[in-house]
């Protein structure tokens, strides 16, 4: 290894052990605030604290008991450990609102999910949890406007697709410093592929298929002290997209046509592990193979956010009858276009209609895994397109966009990753009519870590697809968005390189849409 890489590991080695050793000594300064009981477990919090699912009266706090992370067992013991939690007013956590104790059991890998409630809408609070005498790192979480407030903005990131062995989670750390409302993670939030030889990081056993496997890669993405800091300092909301249980899984149908029943068990399985490892709700914990990620959370009257799941009630994708049961670029596919496939299913795509028409925000959200845009993958005369996003789903799109341009909800903007590029696009019912109206604005961002799609094949296509905006696949990072009522800001943020744990961060370019006029501009 290079003298240059090895100082940067050494001085991230440091900054880790310096941020360790001072969340400890924070902790046992607080813990005097606590009964302190003989310690019974190794330091159990070492995946961190995270909080989610914000409301205007209280949040999700999650965390999970595991000395030994990577073990099957996590290295706790085979019953119930109490946990206790405190939420407070002040950083210091010398103003107790909200305290309680809950069981950690081990048929869920000894995780917590507190539903706290009672707290005041739109304010700031702090939060720890005790087990076995050792007291976590204290985390910030923030609840929503009330539904009839009028706030003065709202401050989101965008984040997807974290392939923890291409690289490091430096955008991460830089999130962590943004002063945001809420972080939007849509999808791949890890990668189930086998450990590769060459990389910066790598995999911890086998590719997951059981629970056993799949808590364990959940559990060595969380022990990364980047995405941890980013965790304990802003809410989540998450969904998930195909990687947290297989490469372009639809619905029962996995990327290898295995049998439709061993691949529900499979997809349970990762479903489980999901939920334990994140600050979701109880609603949506998963019943087998089967979970509801799908959810609105409302910003006041300022913006109303629709999250989307559009892998677990899908069809397969078109055209896979060549083997090919994965993404592919097909041409002539009129399977594609069959008004009776579908992407997101039936009752959830009335279920988004209906709130859309009923909303009273000025801003819309659609925060999906996928771009929503036509995208001609062909350059020049005839056309192509990727089966695994909406223009394998056309009829689906045209039945979202015929109801934009139809019923007018206020100012619709649709959110997405999966690409590991930056996309900026209007979105129309037909690009190829001159003129189209365009009926809503899209941002789609790149990945945290995973590696983008080559650069040059998609900007040749770009011509063809007057639509888009701004391209650019070869950086990593998030979206930054800021809106009021005057309108939508997005920040397109990169990191130097994720290749070594310590990287500068910029916006690559911001784009705006005013109030009441779809379509991104550059700012």
């Amino acid at each position: 290894m290079p003298a240059t890489a090895r100082r940067v590991l050494d001085r991230r080695r440091l900054l880790t052990a310096g941020a360790t050793a001072a969340a400890l000594l924070v902790a046992e300064r607080l813990a005097g605030s606590w009964p302190a009981p003989a310690r019974q477990l190794g330091y159990p919090f070492t995946l961190g604290v995270a909080s989610g699912d914000p409301a205007p009266g209280g949040v999700v706090l999650w965390t999970r008991l595991a000395p030994a992370p990577l073990l099957a067992d996590g290295g706790m013991p085979a019953h119930g450990v109490p946990v206790d939690w405190q939420v407070a007013a002040d950083p210091g956590l010398a103003r107790v609102v909200r305290s309680g104790t809950v069981l950690a059991q081990p048929a869920w890998a000894h995780t917590v999910h507190v539903e706290v409630d009672g707290l005041a809408p739109a304010r700031t609070y702090w939060y720890r949890f005790r087990a076995g005498g050792e007291v976590s790192p204290v985390g910030r979480t923030r609840t929503l406007p009330a539904p009839t407030a009028s706030p003065a903005r709202l401050a989101l990131a965008v984040v997807s697709c974290q392939h923890f062995e291409h690289g490091y989670y430096t955008a991460y750390r830089h999130l962590a410093e943004e002063d945001l409302d809420l972080v939007l993670h849509l999808g791949d939030y890890l990668y189930e592929t086998a450990p590769a030889e060459g990389r910066p990081r790598r995999h911890a056993g086998p590719a997951p298929t059981d629970l056993a496997g799949y808590r364990r890669r959940h559990a060595q993405y969380r022990t990364d002290p980047d995405l941890q800091a980013a965790h304990a300092a802003v809410p989540f909301v998450l969904t998930w997209d195909d990687h947290e249980v297989q490469n372009d899984y639809a619905g029962d149908q996995s990327e290898r046509f295995d049998p439709p029943a061993a691949f529900r068990r499979r997809r349970a399985a990762a479903y489980r592990a999901y939920w334990e490892h994140l600050p979701l709700r109880r609603r949506s914990r998963p019943r087998g193979p089967a979970a509801r990620l799908y959810r609105r959370l409302r910003f006041g009257d300022l913006a109303e956010l629709n999250v989307l799941d559009t892998r677990q009630y899908r069809d397969d994708q078109p055209c896979d009858r060549n083997g090919v049961g994965r993404a592919q670029v097909v041409a002539g596919c009129r399977e594609r276009l069959d008004p009776g496939r579908t992407l997101l299913g039936t009752q959830q795509r009335r279920w988004l209609l209906a709130g859309l028409d009923r909303s009273g925000a000025r801003w819309n959200v659609i925060a999906q895994q996928l771009l929503m845009a036509e995208l001609d993958l062909q350059p020049g005369p005839g056309l192509a397109y990727n089966s695994d996003g909406w223009d394998g789903y056309a009829a689906d799109r045209a039945r979202i966009l015929r109801f934009l341009a139809a019923r007018r909800p206020s100012n619709p903007v649709v959110l997405g990753g999966d690409q590991h590029s930056f996309w900026v696009n209007d979105l129309a019912l037909d690009n190829h009519q001159p003129g189209a109206a365009t009926l809503a604005s899209e941002f789609v961002g790149t990945s945290i870590s995973s590696s983008g799609p080559p650069y040059e094949p998609l900007r040749a296509c770009l011509a063809d697809n007057p639509h888009v905006r701004f391209f650019d696949s070869r950086w990593r990072g998030y979206l930054r968005c800021l809106v009021d009522y005057r309108g939508w800001r997005t920040d397109l943020r990169v990191v130097s390189t994720v290749q070594w744990p310590v990287a500068s961060v910029q916006t690559l370019a911001s784009f705006v849409v005013p109030d009441g006029r779809p379509g991104p501009q550059r700012a």
